[in-house]
């Protein structure tokens, strides 16, 4: 039995209680980005780990493999606190304190919400908005979304576009920069990788960008008001960014939109491929340009084959 928990004291509520933002994906979509920007955002409170993966493993029950990842990030960061000083150690030390408290969380090894809520919560103080950045959740099945939705009074679903071929490319390059032995060999491992994925092989990759089946489920569990859908391109700029943070009741604060974060190996795909993907993206790319036409970026028109000047 689980009986529910608190890892740390709960702060002192804001009226009406925090703001509880998921951001559902998609992966390769901006969210890293977006985890660098809200983290440093005064009105935000974001604990070190950027993927909780927390409604995913209830899903799966994989438990051991999170406390496993969260065990070995623990061991690197318990290195890292030997070897620096002052400010750099102050920041592992941090880091080491919040990965062991979820590690906490998940060593119940079942669905506990206060816990859960209580992580994300900890240390918050004053500030209005805490939040989970997973990519995976966008892939959860309705019914889980839903209890998502109600877990409390105020939980908002944040949900990033990217081209879709843009996208798949991308985190197809990582899934061969993460395998490969050598990066010499990283090349002809993403065409293999990217073949097999073209093939239904590697349903993964395709799964997690389905746009429309996301956007679907994120209609039907959540109202207007408590949902934003944001292209990568609107994210990443001065317009769009005022938008989240209208949407999400905080202040705009700078932002820093020349990093890139997490870009994978520069790598063109092949005419053929590109194209075979384009056909196999199709419907995605007409399902979100039926809902959001006035919107979309250039970059999907053109791979949709309109003229874009």
């Amino acid at each position: 039995m689980c009986f529910p928990v608190m890892t740390r004291p709960r702060a002192d509520p804001v009226a009406g209680g925090p703001t509880i933002l998921l951001c559902v994906g998609a992966t390769k979509a901006g969210t890293t980005w977006l985890y660098n920007h809200l983290s440093a955002h005064p009105d935000c409170h974001l604990r070190a780990i950027k993927e909780l993966h927390y409604f995913d493993t209830l899903e799966s029950g994989a438990f051991e493999r999170q406390l496993k990842v969260h065990t070995g990030f623990a061991q690197k960061l318990m290195r890292q606190v030997d070897k620096a000083k002052g400010a750099s150690r102050d920041r592992a030390l941090q880091k080491l304190a919040d990965v062991n408290d979820w590690a906490e969380v998940l060593d119940r090894r079942c669905e506990d919400i206060p816990a859960y809520l209580a992580y994300l919560e900890g240390g918050r103080g004053a500030r209005p908005v805490m939040a989970d950045i997973t990519p995976s959740y966008g892939m959860l099945p309705e019914a889980r979304l839903r209890g998502m939705a109600g877990m409390a009074p105020d939980v908002r679903f944040l949900y990033l576009l990217r081209d879709p071929v843009s996208r798949l490319w991308s985190q197809v390059r990582m899934m061969a920069a993460r395998a490969a032995r050598a990066m010499d060999s990283v090349p002809d491992l993403a065409f293999a990788m990217l073949d097999d994925v073209l093939a239904g092989r590697r349903k993964g990759a395709l799964e997690r960008g389905d746009y429309a089946a996301t956007l679907e489920r994120l209609r039907a569990v959540a109202a207007p008001g408590r949902r934003l859908v944001l292209f990568q391109e609107e994210l990443l700029s001065l317009p769009g960014l005022s938008r989240l943070c209208d949407w999400l009741d905080i202040r705009s604060a700078p932002a820093d939109f020349g990093t890139r974060v997490l870009a994978g190996p520069e790598l063109a795909m092949p005419e053929a491929q590109r194209a075979r993907a384009r056909s196999i993206l199709r419907p995605q790319y007409e399902y979100v340009a039926r809902h959001y036409a006035e919107r979309l970026p250039a970059s999907w028109r053109r791979n949709m084959g309109e003229d874009v000047t």
